[in-house]
């Protein structure tokens, strides 16, 4: 019988149990998944809810069976998909569902492996720039190429994370710039996506006058029109807010600022700066055409090139490689990479550190059966 596999919230096990292959529902696409990728939400969903379930949401594969209502896909065809975070069937499995708004074809030059790297951090960065940010899109204005316009910076803190790479990639076909990113270990990667990148290690002064500098060279004011804070927590915020233009400047964050500033009580924009928590699930409820449209939009700029996925490194055993990727992510192992794992190398399910057990009427996998407290509980995290 096809297996998941089941992350316990100690992110120190997970249970690799039997599932019979999921029916669909009608606007919903089955895919055998070739290919999943991981997302740092997909070990502090289970860590912080105290929820053991399958929690993956990116995956690459064959589409198995369609819903009856489902019109632009049939069995065989070549995907990637955005599983519906909190819902069961993850990507963590060897057969998983998607809604078909967030499924789309990928061409036969890309791999599964960087496939699976594009659903969350894409869709992620696409919701921030363009529905909360409000950001031209590249297909306005353009001829299909990269789109020229007059200067409109923005400063992505966490260029290097998926996420962070992603809105740089889209920013940079939308004609945005000059482009600041704010990384730290992965420099080389950090300086193919920015045109200008500073170093966070240097501290939040640094941070500050550096970027204030750089804005001076280009001949421009100097505070942020416009900035992404892919990674909202250990100081970012604080950072950002200190660069933000208080009269009309837009901040996007990927965490709640009330929950992960340093000073929760008293963090606060500026009246004049709009502040938005970019999350993403929201494609699979209010913004359901935004991501039916860009799912598109993704893979069509994947066929003709003009994206690429993020750098990824695959965990080798399958499904039982979901741990160690998860662990490493936890660990802050991650620069510049994701982690992904090929299911069809499910193996050596009794390895000392993996859970073997066996389905019990799906309760493992069920979103109403974790209870927690924590004030994360019910929040959509992005990738």
């Amino acid at each position: 019988m096809p297996k998941q596999a089941i992350i316990e919230p100690s992110i120190e096990a997970i249970n690799i149990i039997d599932t019979p292959i999921p029916t669909p529902g009608n606007r919903e696409v089955v895919i055998r998944v070739v290919v999943a990728g991981t997302n740092p939400k997909d070990w502090k969903y289970p860590l912080w809810t105290n929820w053991a379930h399958n929690s993956g949401d990116d995956m690459a594969g064959f589409v198995h069976s369609v819903g009856a209502d489902v019109y632009e896909f049939n069995p065989g065809d070549r995907v990637a998909a955005y599983h519906e975070s909190g819902k069961q069937h993850g990507t963590f499995a060897e057969y998983a569902v998607a809604p078909d708004w967030t499924t789309f074809h990928i061409p036969e030059k890309l791999s599964f492996e960087e496939a699976a790297t594009v659903p969350t951090a894409a869709l992620t960065a696409a919701v921030a720039l363009y529905a909360d940010m409000r950001l031209p899109p590249p297909y306005e204005g353009g001829d299909g190429n990269t789109v020229q316009r007059n200067k409109v910076p923005l400063l992505i803190y966490g260029i290097s994370s998926a996420v962070g790479a992603f809105a740089a990639k889209l920013a940079r076909l939308s004609g945005l710039g000059p482009i600041i990113g704010i990384a730290g270990r992965a420099t080389e990667f950090a300086n193919s996506l920015a045109d200008h990148v500073v170093d966070y290690r240097q501290g939040e002064d640094g941070v500050v006058f550096a970027i204030e500098a750089i804005l001076a060279k280009e001949g421009l004011a100097t505070k942020m029109p416009y900035v992404f804070d892919a990674i909202s927590e250990n100081g970012s915020l604080e950072t950002t807010l200190r660069l933000i233009d208080p009269d009309g400047g837009v901040v996007s964050t990927v965490l709640p600022p009330k929950l992960f500033a340093r000073d929760r009580d008293n963090y606060a924009y500026p009246d004049g700066v709009k502040g938005i928590n970019s999350a993403v699930p929201t494609v699979h409820s209010t913004d359901k055409d935004f991501g039916y449209l860009w799912s598109r939009y993704l893979g069509r700029l994947l066929e003709d090139g003009r994206l690429r996925g993020h750098p990824y490194e695959v965990m080798p055993g399958g499904l039982s490689g979901v741990l160690t990727a998860l662990q490493k992510l936890k660990n802050g192992e991650a620069s510049a990479v994701k982690y992904v794992c090929r299911i069809d190398e499910t193996q050596d399910l009794l390895r000392s550190n993996v859970l073997v057990g066996k389905q019990v009427s799906g309760a493992e996998d069920r979103p109403q059966s974790h209870t927690s407290s924590h004030a994360l509980r019910d929040f959509p995290f992005p990738s």
